[in-house]
């Protein structure tokens, strides 16, 4: 009887292990996105980590007028170094390369997709004046 229970016990702390695992340290997907960074910033109350949006241009196919919509992209960055990059750039259009888990942990953000580095910086493109005929 002791032998079973202690065989259930160990199955049970093996499959919460696993569990545990795949939750938070499986990494479920990678990939990159490529934008203009909305807002970035570092926040929390006891784990500081840096959030940030990233706006994506982009046609929207559900529309018949064919209208440009923008796709916010919003992600977490757990290293200091990639962080001070992504703010030092943030007014150029950045390739981002993330990895995303299934689960948050507070120490590596809020969201399931973690930036783990800068892939491209290009400047971005000049703004055109929205109302030519008023001087400025």
């Amino acid at each position: 009887m002791k032998k079973a229970i202690a065989g259930a016990v160990a199955v049970i702390i093996i499959a919460l292990g696993v569990w545990v695992y795949i939750k938070f340290c499986f990494v479920y997907s990678t990939g990159t996105n490529e934008g203009d960074i909305n807002y970035f910033q570092r926040e929390g109350f006891i784990f500081k980590t840096y959030e940030g949006k990233m706006i994506q241009t982009g046609y929207n196919s559900k529309n018949s007028n064919a209208t440009i919509q923008s796709n916010e992209f919003k992600f977490s960055v757990a290293e200091e170094r990639i962080a001070q990059q992504i703010d030092m750039n943030s007014a150029r259009q950045i390739k981002l390369h993330w990895k995303r888990y299934l689960g948050t942990l507070p120490w590596r953000g809020n969201s399931q997709y973690v930036v783990d580095s800068i892939i491209s910086v290009q400047q971005a493109a000049p703004q055109q004046d929205v109302f030519p005929d008023i001087p400025q």
